[in-house]
């Protein structure tokens, strides 16, 4: 492999290199969701509601678990970035071995975590007793495959930061088909039902982590994964603990918030979990279409910091907003117009096609909120400014989040009060990164300029 997969932000068209750079993740978010929907949809035909709700119980708990460590891997991305932008290979390299080694070592702690706790974590989230046991199924398998799953997610962070957002896509839609094959094989032909999706979605991680691996290996790049760097290195784990560690405790109160209200959800019984499972696949189409342009603000900006382009900065950040703002609104109108239609494809029951509707049209119009907010709190994760963007996190979505169902749910428990938390929270969210994100930019600016200014002088002298 060369390093035509690499891309540099630093210079060339912005718009056409985010479109180039964000379309392969567009495509990733949208066929990792197709794959995840094709689970639901054949579980659905072949089994029953009652697997769909099985395997849509566990959802809000497996993000809670693994979202920290999730984070980790955004950090990879962030710090590789940077290092291209500042056109240090020897320190990219180091850190490509060091974050791959961690992925091993945290996808085994998460493999012991997830199968003996699994239970455990479900009853504590009030999981429906009718689906506690294949719930547990599902969770125990798919956490013993941790350690493949923590080695693709590393490995395509690291791609993605040196602008190679294609071969994960090609890697996913690869390992995607052989998921649906084996889904079909497991439950028709074995007579399986949520352990064989389990097993199934295992497997197809285990192809793309095993061609993510041979790209690193074969590049030439920032992002050469060498047998003499394979290690942990103190320096470099420190960094990536360092800028890691809020993102991953942000993700995880994210998902606590979500625990929250996936727990509430869960009391309204078997067709609304199914339902909201149903709802949600459709949903997550629409937040994952903008936030794939999102996350090309993070890697466009770490990058030019790393090249101290702040002009350039700031013309990413414009740019990734109106781009993220069109592409959410037209999808979320899509949804919403074709909501009884899309949800028809997954069940034939009138009271579940209800339910899920409303998730859709409480949420899916609303995520340009989510789209100018992730753009906001990626500009200040390219900056390193990741602590910021937790403890925004933190009071204004899950902290609120938490307290709308603790309290203001309590005044009219019904769903849609449920639902109508998430738009609400997110325009809270974006609110406090926006007061935080400018400033931030403008002090590094400033503090880069000062710096450049000092040298100078002091060349003149």
């Amino acid at each position: 492999m060369t390093k035509s997969f690499e891309m540099d932000m630093t210079k060339g068209p912005i718009v056409k290199n985010m479109i180039i750079y964000a379309l392969p993740i567009l495509g990733i978010n949208i066929v990792q969701l197709l794959f995840n929907a094709a689970d639901v949809t054949i579980l659905g035909i072949f089994t029953s509601d009652s697997a769909v709700a099985a395997v849509g119980s566990t959802t809000a708990l497996v993000n809670l678990i693994i979202g920290f460590f999730i984070g980790l891997s955004l950090s990879a991305n962030v710090l590789v970035a940077r290092y291209m932008g500042a056109r240090d290979v020897e320190k990219s390299r180091r850190l490509v071995g060091c974050a791959v080694c961690l992925s091993l070592v945290v996808g085994v702690f998460l493999a012991l975590i997830g199968f003996l706790c699994s239970r455990t974590f479900l009853i504590w989230m009030k999981c429906d007793q009718a689906v506690l046991n294949m719930a547990t199924k599902y969770m125990q398998i798919y956490f013993l495959g941790m350690p493949i799953i923590m080695l693709y997610n590393f490995c395509a962070s690291i791609m993605r930061a040196v602008g190679d957002t294609v071969r994960p896509l090609i890697f996913l839609i690869v390992g995607g088909v052989l998921n649906i094959g084996l889904n079909i094989f497991f439950i028709l032909v074995l007579g399986k039902d949520v352990e064989g999706v389990a097993i199934a979605t295992v497997a197809s991680q285990a192809v793309a982590a095993v061609l993510s691996i041979a790209v690193l290996v074969k590049s030439n790049g920032y992002a050469k994964l060498e047998k003499k760097y394979l290690r942990i290195y103190k320096g470099e784990l420190s960094e990536i603990i360092k800028y890691g560690l809020p993102i991953g405790v942000q993700r995880c109160l994210f998902s606590l918030s979500n625990v929250v209200v996936a727990s509430t959800i869960n009391t309204y019984g078997e067709q609304v979990v199914a339902a909201n499972t149903i709802g949600h696949q459709f949903d997550a189409i629409v937040h994952d279409s903008a936030d794939a342009f999102a996350m090309a603000t993070m890697a466009f900006v770490s990058q030019n910091i790393g090249a101290q382009n702040f002009k350039r900065v700031w013309q990413v950040l414009f740019r990734s907003l109106i781009i993220v703002s069109s592409v959410a609104l037209f999808a979320g109108a899509l949804c919403v117009l074709f909501r009884k239609q899309l949800c028809d494809i997954m069940t034939n029951d009138v009271e579940i096609i209800e339910y899920a509707s409303m998730r859709i049209m409480t949420l899916s119009f609303f995520h340009f909120l989510t789209g100018t907010m992730n753009v906001f709190a990626n500009l200040l994760r390219g900056m390193g400014k990741n602590l910021s963007a937790m403890i925004s996190c933190l009071a204004c979505t899950c902290g609120f989040r938490i307290l709308w169902i603790k309290t203001i749910y309590l005044l009219n428990p019904t769903l849609r009060m449920i639902y109508a938390v998430y738009p609400i929270s997110w325009a809270l969210c974006l609110i406090c990164y926006l007061i935080i994100a400018i400033p931030s930019l403008k002090k590094l600016q400033s503090n880069s300029e000062n710096i450049k200014r000092e040298i100078g002088q002091n060349e003149i002298a």
